[in-house]
């Protein structure tokens, strides 16, 4: 067969048909030949003497054809013909046809289905078939350039198809998570009621215990009230008795006077005798009324000692009811007084309960079902169980995230290069494409190990971005180091969970000097070396009253609850003996992704709320807000006062930090004028200390000298 660039075609009108809108395998079948049906009604025809028509730039031929490189001497010839025939103004037939077939074509199309876009493009590949077919030359090409965009269209449908049942997953979540916070408000509803009627309970508490109040004062005043009757009864008495004492005496006088006027014996007695007895009872009446008189005198005002012993036990009684009443008076007001601040405070927790409930209405959802993640993560159900275990919300999320970034990260092959801008960190500036090398978590966890060993090992004087793509070099040469560094660079930034990636990251990207990192493994290989030592046995057994000494000893400035804290990490309980043993080489462990076990995780936890505490009670010290600028005396006294054992040394390094001026230019202590020159923001400032291996170094203030 004559090769068709050479030959003319008469083209022939195509029929017209109707589309459907499936896509099994059996519809491409019925359109693959109808496709050859229409091609053997669609010949070509070719324009101007067997050739190909160059329109629309054929009015302009001789300059086109002028810079292009011929390919032979045939080729000048044919080109030479084109100029030398007259040309017309119209279109090649074959164009105009194909395009009115084109057109006749889309018009039979039902755009209202969802498949429209996808019959669209069939006219159009049928056009291409007419092309490949007809032009034998550059039918190899053109198949090529077919099939790459036909794969590229059915990965694209897979893909949509993949995401369908995702975005149905969505649909089914966010219902969910609108009937749990339904939920939560109803809930939190009932507390708020629940509260009311307590706070109501109070209150009819505290009008009850004023009542028992008031009636005991009233008690009290009737006693009193009766108690002074009581003894103006009694001295009436005094004085009636009195009076009847002295009726008495007179009487008797009188009846001994009268039995001594009528006795017959008398008149018979010797007057001399009479005379002396009567100056005898005379005297003796003398000395009574004298004593008579002093007894009243002395005694007049006393009452008898069973009245005044009966009064006295009455008097103690009341006494000791008094006392009691005071006692549960003074009780009642504290529990008053209590109550009243428990009141307070409890419609302060009521108020911010009820800001915190409506920041987390408008802010937070409810809590997942994490069992719907075990049919998704890859592994099943107990992949997921051991990926969550022992993780709260917070770090469930971050696994998850991770699980899926990781799909992602895997289906990769390259990632965008960033460009060269002074943002971007020395080791990732790269125009282009780069390669993902792939590597397992496994992997890339050895390697930043490797990393660390050849830190510490020497000493380095370059960055640490700097030298960490000088050692992607001498590991995998120059032409991979880039691509190893932004395949690792995206791996420690989607795993947060581990815990070497995470440090590398910070570290790397200079949230935290490498310091924090090195003082902590020094921290941690200094309580392993006390623990060996005191392992006198060498079993890598010790006790746990031997652990709770060494980490008092180790970690002298923690509270007994941060030591209490480790002691649990490790695996002690209330219910275990303090001689129990301990396997205290598993405490140091690391699995071959780099998690460490939960004892050294307790520790970097404590780390940096240790160093949040310090530096909130710098702020606290300093007085200020967090926009406001402070000065390098007032930091340095603020220092000195919350750490009273900084010495100048570490002093002088937190100032170089929190300041970023190297310590041989910080002003001398004494030149407090200079000091006062030198402000920053106190927020850089704290910031700045965070980033660093900043620490309390002595016990902190005592009370007295806070105050």
């Amino acid at each position: 067969m004559a090769n068709p660039e050479t030959r003319y075609y008469s083209f022939s009108k195509p029929r017209p048909r109707t589309r459907s809108s499936g896509g099994t395998t059996e519809a491409k079948g019925v359109e693959k030949r109808k496709l050859s049906q229409k091609r053997r009604t669609l010949p070509l025809q070719l324009s101007i003497g067997g050739h190909l028509s160059p329109w629309p730039t054929y009015t302009s031929g001789q300059t086109i054809l002028h810079k292009r490189k011929p390919c032979s001497e045939d080729c000048r010839k044919r080109a030479n013909s084109w100029q030398q025939q007259p040309l017309g103004t119209s279109k090649p037939r074959y164009l105009e046809q194909l395009e009115n077939y084109l057109r006749k074509e889309l018009l039979l199309l039902d755009l209202g289905t969802d498949s429209a876009q996808e019959l669209r493009l069939q006219p159009y590949r049928e056009i291409f078939e007419f092309f490949i077919q007809d032009f034998k030359t550059y039918k190899p090409l053109l198949s090529s350039i077919k099939n790459a965009y036909e794969v590229m269209l059915a990965h694209q449908r897979e893909k949509i198809r993949a995401l369908e049942p995702l975005k149905a997953k969505i649909i089914t979540m966010n219902e969910d998570c609108s009937e749990r916070i339904l939920a939560m408000r109803a809930e939190e509803r009932y507390e708020i009621s629940q509260l009311k009627k307590e706070k109501m309970n109070l209150l009819k508490l505290i009008d009850k215990k004023n009542e028992e109040k008031i009636s005991l004062q009233s008690e009290v005043a009737k006693l009193r009230k009766s108690l002074a009757e009581e003894y103006l009864r009694y001295l009436t008495e005094r004085d009636a008795r009195k009076i009847l004492i002295g009726d008495l005496n007179e009487l008797r006088y009188q009846r001994e006077d009268m039995s001594l006027a009528q006795s017959p014996g008398v008149w018979g007695e010797d007057p001399v005798k009479l005379t002396l007895a009567l100056k005898m009872t005379r005297q003796d009446l003398t000395r009574t009324q004298m004593e008579l008189n002093t007894m009243k005198a002395n005694f007049g005002d006393m009452v008898p000692r069973r009245d005044f012993e009966m009064l006295e036990k009455t008097n103690t009684d009341l006494q000791e009811q008094l006392e009691s009443l005071r006692a549960d008076y003074e009780e009642v007001r504290k529990e008053h007084e209590l109550l009243l601040q428990l009141h307070m405070s409890t419609l302060k927790e009521r108020d911010q309960f009820h800001f915190e409930l409506q920041e987390i209405q408008r802010t937070s959802t409810p809590r997942p079902d994490w069992s719907k993640c075990e049919s998704v993560i890859a592994g099943g159900p107990e992949r997921w169980f051991m990926l969550a275990e022992g993780k709260n919300s917070d770090q469930l999320v971050d696994v998850l995230l991770e699980e899926i970034g990781n799909a992602l990260l895997r289906e990769k092959d390259f990632f965008p290069g960033l460009g060269f801008g002074d943002s971007i960190p020395a080791f990732l500036r790269f125009d282009g494409p780069v390669e993902n090398k792939k590597p397992t978590k496994k992997e890339v966890v050895h390697l930043l190990e490797d990393a660390w060993k050849e830190r510490l090992a020497e000493e380095q004087k370059e960055s640490f971005p700097d030298f960490f793509f000088n050692f992607l070099e001498r590991r995998f040469g120059v032409n991979d180091a880039m691509a190893w560094a932004y395949t690792i660079f995206e791996n420690i930034k989607l795993f947060r969970s581990s815990e070497v990636m995470r440090h590398f990251y910070a570290v790397l990207i200079g949230k935290r000097k490498e310091s924090v990192y090195v003082s902590q493994k020094e921290t941690m290989s200094q309580l392993l070396k006390e623990m060996i030592n005191v392992d006198t046995q060498k079993e890598g057994l010790i006790t746990m009253e031997q652990l709770s000494t060494i980490l008092k000893n180790t970690f002298p400035l923690k509270k007994e609850e941060q030591i209490q804290e480790l002691m649990e990490t490790a695996g002690w309980s209330p219910d275990i003996s303090s001689t129990e043993v301990l396997n205290y080489r598993i405490l140091f462990t690391e699995d071959e992704e780099g998690q460490s076990e939960p004892f050294v995780q307790k520790l970097w936890e404590q780390y940096d709320n240790e160093k949040d505490a310090y530096l909130k009670e710098l702020k606290q010290d300093l007085g200020l807000d967090q926009t406001d600028e402070v000065s390098l005396l007032k930091m340095r006294v603020a220092l000195t006062n919350i750490d009273p054992s900084l010495d100048k040394q570490v002093l002088s390094t937190y100032l170089s930090q929190a300041f970023q001026l190297p310590v041989a230019e910080l002003p001398l202590e004494e030149d407090e004028k200079q000091q006062e020159e030198i402000v920053v923001k106190l927020e850089t400032a704290l910031d700045r200390l965070r980033m660093a291996d900043t620490k309390r170094v002595g016990p902190p203030r005592e009370p007295e000298q806070a105050s």
